[in-house]
């Protein structure tokens, strides 16, 4: 069991982290190296010797390996990110990069993305150290940079230069996952991620004839970006059902005593309620534009625009997606890929699934196990190049007054003290099982 020590150190952590700004805007605007070091700095005081790497100046990830008690079993890859959103501190309560501790709640960017979780692997490795704990299997400890945008300087970079560090990494845990999800009714939910969609984001130019604001143009570059983002807009994606979201809807409709009827999944997210929220995002594919670039003045018709979408796209989906962008988009507006990580699942019938579930009920016998799929993506996609499997565990204990969805890139993030004994208590006792 976590001692004490470890109850305090995940809080201070915490804070500590929050207060190191690791703001990643984008296109390489990020330095973790400070974040990174004081990571370092706490895995070297419970004897590790962690390794700190860089693609590029200032973009420093970390990695240390525990060493288990059966050399045949294999590793465990436990791994959190670094950096975090842009933050507009005229918008928050208290200043994001403050890390204050006011009526036993921790304040600032990172406390749910996920900074809470780097400090528990922190707090959990050091409390191991004290009392001379060695679990199962070896344990891989990553702290990566820059998830928040490409990947290319943190867990790309690891997964393609660096390979070694994983050996004999078969299963991996990260973010957005084991986290109370109160259902309105006093039931909690505790979904266990086993899968993630993947990513598209996807880059559209039209071309046309670029001319005078003042003369009929019907080879108008904005006209016909317009129209495709439009239509990709208003698509209505089809159903498509992958082996997570189908056992998640199984569950969640024992749980609540519905009839299961895949035949209309859309009627049965309705009688879940507000437990739909786990999985609606998840039984299709999506696209929403989110960005237009285009002219430069009001009297120039341009030859070229530009737009950005956020595709995401289901296991299995991928095909459909290409083909369909294809059509959405039409003759006369090209794409391709900004950005493009594969989709993931991961068996719920492994031993490592169970011992994560038992680790939650063990702590919240009163609440509910479910697996689900996120609707985004995180570091497991890179990791997954050298086949390690991927699962969503950073597990918190959350009242029911607190949005915790909410607060993934939004305003006041912020998590409670207890929240955090809560998952030092229980990744402490998945990893000695595991």
């Amino acid at each position: 069991m976590a001692d004490q020590q470890a109850l305090d150190e995940v809080v201070e952590f915490t804070s500590g982290l929050i207060r190191i700004d690791t703001t990643n805007r984008g296109g390489g605007d990020c330095r973790e190296r400070p974040a990174a070091e004081y990571a370092a700095e706490r895995l070297a005081g419970a004897g590790l010797e962690p390794l700190m790497l860089e693609r590029t100046p200032g973009r420093t990830n970390v990695v240390a390996r525990i060493a288990g008690t059966d050399p045949s079993a294999d590793a465990l890859l436990v791994h959190g990110h670094l950096d975090v959103v842009p933050a507009e501190a005229a918008d928050w309560s208290v200043h994001p990069f403050s890390g204050e501790i006011r009526d036993g709640v921790v304040w600032g960017r990172g406390a749910v993305d996920m900074k809470n979780m780097d400090a528990m692997i922190l707090a959990v490795v050091r409390s191991w150290a004290r009392q001379g704990v060695r679990p199962r299997r070896d344990v891989v400890v990553a702290f990566t940079a820059d998830e928040e945008a490409s990947a290319e300087d943190g867990s790309g970079f690891l997964a393609d230069e660096h390979p070694e560090l994983f050996e004999g990494c078969t299963e991996g845990v990260s973010e957005s996952g084991a986290f109370t999800f109160h259902d309105g009714s006093g039931r909690q939910l505790y979904p266990i991620a086993a899968g993630e969609r993947g990513t598209g984001w996807l880059k559209l130019t039209a071309r046309g004839r670029a001319g005078h604001g003042s003369k009929v143009n019907k080879e108008n570059a904005v006209t016909r970006l317009a129209a495709a983002i439009t239509r990709i807009g208003e698509h209505e994606w089809p159903l498509r059902l992958t082996p997570t979201v189908r056992a998640a809807l199984g569950e969640l409709a024992a749980l609540y005593g519905v009839d299961v009827d895949f035949r209309d999944v859309d009627r049965l997210l309705e009688k879940l309620g507000p437990a739909a929220k786990l999985v609606e995002a998840t039984v299709r594919n999506s696209a929403n534009p989110t960005m237009l670039d285009a002219g430069y003045k009001v009297n120039v018709i341009p030859g070229e625009a530009v737009a950005y979408v956020d595709g995401r796209y289901l296991p299995g989906g991928e095909e459909e997606f290409r083909t369909t962008l294809d059509r959405l988009t039409g003759p006369d507006v090209d794409w391709e890929f900004a950005h493009h990580e594969v989709a993931l699942q991961a068996p719920l019938d492994s031993p490592t699934y169970a011992k994560m579930r038992a680790a939650v009920e063990e702590f919240a016998p009163e609440g509910h196990v479910v697996p689900y799929c996120m609707s985004g993506g995180t570091d497991a996609k890179q990791f997954s190049r050298l086949g390690i499997t991927g699962y969503g565990f950073a597990p918190l204990k959350l009242p029911e007054d607190l949005d915790y969805q909410a607060l993934f890139h939004g305003v006041d993030e912020r998590v409670p003290v207890e929240a955090l004994h809560f998952g030092v208590r229980v990744l402490d006792r998945f990893l000695r099982t595991a």
